[in-house]
């Protein structure tokens, strides 16, 4: 495939330009590197069938320009990310989630297959499940900020596939759920990278609320690879899939794995969500993904490597030296 990635030098990015170079595509990646890093790139930088561009989605003349000759597929990954960036930037955070979703979907070609990322936040407080897509979609209160990223989210999903009814372009949404492994940072509020880098520093680990709310987390391999498979898939336009897997644990378990998986001495620690993100922010205490539709489609659902996923996140902090192990 000739492909596309936007926010290609982000966490789910960088893996997937990764993944299909190493399949044999060819792959233009852009991105505004706000938060993404060229370092995520490093491996594939001087492949002759990658090209890197420095460009925003939200230039819709660029992005034109870049789809002419039109892509085979167009893996729409650019977006506001992170619980810090959508309450700091709540503003800019909806332009770029909304405008840049616009701008991919009109640049692409009616014969191009579009996959929106979108994310397991448009359940909001749907706290059954497992939750399948066609679960009802639950918000909280209008003026809570918390949920301003999941309504732009949602937004995103009715346009891709009203472009694909329209027979504009052949789209597909895919909601991400908590997508883990190296190259994800903490900064902007994920918590096994901040989690770990905590553990790794001898630092107390912060837990947030009383820690019993439970998240299923996905290793980026298995994300990627199920988003490849869609791309591939003639039965996946028109459809939203989710994608992750449905083992549960609670953040506090999540935080004793990581204290025994890296040896360290921390101790944990409980912040409200009040200390922690001000009056805009709340929580559900589960979130749990039904990916059977996903598993007829490309015969493939992930697996739980949480374990994986853990080890993998601190060896690449040790490796840039953000922390050493308070180890017995």
């Amino acid at each position: 495939m000739r492909a596309l990635v936007t926010g290609a030098a982000g966490f789910i990015g960088s893996h997937l330009s990764e993944a299909l170079l190493q399949r044999g595509d060819q792959v233009v990646a852009i991105d505004n590197l706000a938060t993404g890093s060229l370092r995520n790139l490093s491996a594939v930088r001087s492949w002759p069938a990658f090209r890197f561009i420095q460009a925003d989605v939200c230039d819709s003349q660029a992005l034109e320009r870049l789809c002419d000759p039109p892509f085979d597929v167009i893996f729409h990954l650019a977006a506001a990310v992170g619980v810090r960036t959508i309450l700091d930037h709540p503003l800019a955070s909806l332009n770029t989630n909304l405008r840049g979703t616009e701008n991919a979907l009109a640049a692409a070609a009616p014969g191009s297959t579009l996959i929106v990322a979108s994310t397991s936040e448009v359940y909001g407080k749907n706290e059954s499940g497992p939750l399948s897509e066609q679960a009802d979609r639950i918000l909280g209160a209008g003026e809570l900020a918390r949920w301003w990223y999941a309504v732009a989210k949602m937004a995103d999903e009715a346009l891709a596939l009203a472009s694909h009814r329209e027979g504009k372009v052949k789209a597909l949404v895919v909601r991400l759920f908590n997508t883990v492994g190296p190259r994800q940072t903490g900064r902007y509020g994920m918590v096994l990278p901040n989690l770990v880098r905590q553990a790794l520093a001898g630092e107390p680990l912060t837990v947030y609320g009383d820690g019993e709310q439970t998240r299923c987390f996905t290793y980026v391999e298995d994300t990627v690879k199920a988003m490849i498979a869609l791309a591939e898939s003639p039965a996946s336009p028109g459809l939203i899939f989710n994608i992750g897997q449905s083992t549960e644990i609670s953040i506090n378990a999540l935080a004793r794995r990581v204290l025994e998986l890296t040896g360290s001495r921390s101790k944990i620690v409980h912040v409200s969500y009040q200390e922690a993100y001000g009056d805009s922010y709340e929580d559900m205490r589960r979130r749990v993904p039904d990916c059977s539709l996903l598993e007829r489609t490309i015969g493939f659902m992930p697996t739980n490597r949480l374990d994986e996923a853990i080890r993998a996140v601190a060896a690449e902090i040790q490796a840039r030296g953000e922390g050493e192990c308070a180890s017995a």
